[in-house]
């Protein structure tokens, strides 16, 4: 998911991206686990996606506090 997508969500938004990577990334996990997953870059991916969902799920709450 690109930067630019996940600016425009608001904050509640942006916390319901991140259970859903959270759960994807998990199922990844597990499909590695059993040996089912063919494209193992996708657990990096989706890792930097909750990354990157967080990093600015920060940045929005922080500017909310400040603007309060």
């Amino acid at each position: 998911m690109k930067t630019t997508e996940l600016r425009q969500k608001d904050v509640v938004g942006l916390q319901t991206e991140v259970k859903e990577l959270q759960k994807a990334h998990f199922g990844l996990r597990m499909q590695k686990a059993t040996q089912q997953l063919n494209n193992t870059a996708t657990l990096r991916s989706t890792r930097r996606d909750i990354a990157r969902a967080k990093t600015i799920l920060v940045e929005k709450q922080s500017a909310e506090k400040s603007a309060k």
